[in-house]
């Protein structure tokens, strides 16, 4: 018989049904995972994205329910928030007394402990949103001005009978934070005025939604000239960054007799590109001259060394620098390789603990302008009462934080919405208490008021301190 070789033999019927059955198996078992896998990761679907980002905010934001500057935590204030979180208010009242005792430097605490005894009568709400997680050293001197305003006003009876509470954010200085925290609080119709923010680029980013839902912001730190005559609704307890650089120029050119000045500035950092802009137009101005060098402390690759060396290079008689307020740490790098060398001037950014602490010797004889130091006005009862409540000397940030908190107050004496706060703010006539001068603002929204210089001398905690030029 004949037989094809070519032919393969069948495998038996019995593995055509075990392949099968475990084809069948795989797909029950694995497929509806792959489907959900896939579902997921479809950009469409921003479900997932969206629980976390509101998640991210919720922890970031506290009346007294969570501790936000973990620096400054006891057991006491442990035990505090966890009370307050609990709804037991008079609870944590005892427990954020029991915890300043420990620690009378922590504003966080006197502001929660506000709060707590604010919670069971009428009350008006505000929010102060600060750096704790990029520079927590700043965010506490803000919540410093802030807290000292909010127990004046609650110890002395309240805004017309009600306490003030305040609402703590923190913002890390991040644009991408600040635009859902400003959201936050817009929606947040409990929320009647926003004190902040700290950086500039961090303002600018919350100002057009503050503006656009009609909540009051009001910085006690951000310069960028962008944020003059921002919005109806944006003010600053700062003067107008052309008030501040032009000072600092004329005494470079007139009094140091330096001309030929370079410049180290961040270009990530809108307050100190106004600053820096400023400065050279007024120190043109005056008859000096800005020496040529490209020396930017945001770029990655910036290297003191060879910025410092570029500007003596090219005939440099000084030195101006101008940092973001996270990035000082550059600014000190290169002052400790300048060592002496060249003079060096300031951003007002630079005004910090931070300088003093790492720069030492080497930040010696370095001028600034502030909006505020304690020294220049021997009348106002404010630097006593801060030294009395904190133990210790507070700088200008504290001090504009105060003002701010204690504009919004006398704003809300006169109404208590939202609107009606900013048209008070807004009125020309507006004016009240502050830490040195009365607070009034400029149709801009600015501050109306003048700089003080200061010099870095031997003295203080540090070693060194800020000394008014008289």
């Amino acid at each position: 018989m004949y037989q094809d070789t070519n032919k393969k033999n069948s495998p038996p019927p019995i593995v055509f049904i075990i392949a099968i059955g475990l084809i069948g198996f795989g797909a029950y078992k694995f497929l509806p995972g792959l489907l959900k896998a896939k579902t997921s990761n479809t950009p469409t679907s921003t479900s997932t994205s969206t629980t976390i980002a509101a998640g991210a905010i919720a922890n970031r934001i506290s009346f007294g329910n969570q501790i936000l500057v973990a620096s400054q935590t006891t057991a006491a204030k442990q035990a505090g928030v966890q009370a307050f979180a609990e709804g037991n208010h008079q609870a944590a009242a005892q427990y954020f007394q029991k915890s300043l005792q420990q620690n009378r430097n922590d504003p966080e605490t006197i502001i929660y402990l506000n709060n707590a005894t604010a919670s069971n009568g009428s009350s008006l709400k505000i929010a102060v949103s600060v750096p704790i997680g990029s520079n927590p050293n700043v965010a506490q001197e803000i919540l410093r001005g802030v807290a000292q305003a909010q127990d004046e006003i609650n110890t002395s009876g309240g805004i017309s009978g009600a306490k003030l509470q305040v609402e703590i954010v923190n913002d890390d200085n991040s644009p991408e934070v600040v635009r859902e925290v400003a959201k936050t609080l817009a929606q947040d119709q409990n929320i009647l005025a926003v004190i902040g923010h700290n950086a500039s680029n961090a303002s600018l980013e919350a100002a057009p939604i503050y503006q656009q839902e009609k909540l009051v912001m009001v910085t006690p730190t951000s310069f960028a000239n962008n944020l003059s005559g921002f919005g109806s609704y944006i003010f600053r307890t700062v003067p107008n960054i052309s008030v501040m650089a032009a000072p600092l120029a004329e005494y470079v050119v007139k009094t140091e007799r330096q001309t030929n000045i370079a410049v180290c500035y961040d270009s990530q950092a809108p307050d100190n590109i106004s600053f820096k802009d400023e400065f050279v137009a007024s120190l043109t101005a005056a008859g000096g001259k800005l020496v040529p060098t490209v020396c930017d402390f945001s770029l990655p690759s910036f290297n003191a060394e060879n910025a410092l060396a570029d500007a003596v290079s090219k005939g440099a008689q000084g030195l101006m620098v101008a940092p973001h307020i996270d990035r000082i740490d550059r600014a000190i790098s290169l002052a400790r390789i300048n060592r002496g060398k060249l003079p060096l001037y300031g951003s007002t950014t630079l005004y910090t603990f931070q300088t003093l602490k790492d720069g030492q010797k080497d930040v010696d004889g370095l001028v600034l302008p502030v909006p505020w130091h304690p020294e220049t006005n021997p009348g106002s009862r404010f630097p006593e009462n801060a030294r009395h409540r904190w133990g210790g000397i507070v700088n200008w940030r504290t001090a504009t934080s105060f003002d701010a908190t204690q504009a919004v107050i006398a704003g809300l004496r006169q109404s208590n919405t939202r609107e009606g706060l900013q048209q008070a703010l807004r009125n020309a006539n507006f004016s009240t208490t502050g830490s040195s001068e009365d607070v009034k603002f400029l149709p801009t929204g600015d501050r109306a008021g003048k700089p003080i210089l200061v010099q870095v001398k031997q003295g203080g905690s540090t070693g060194y301190n800020f000394v008014p030029l008289r």
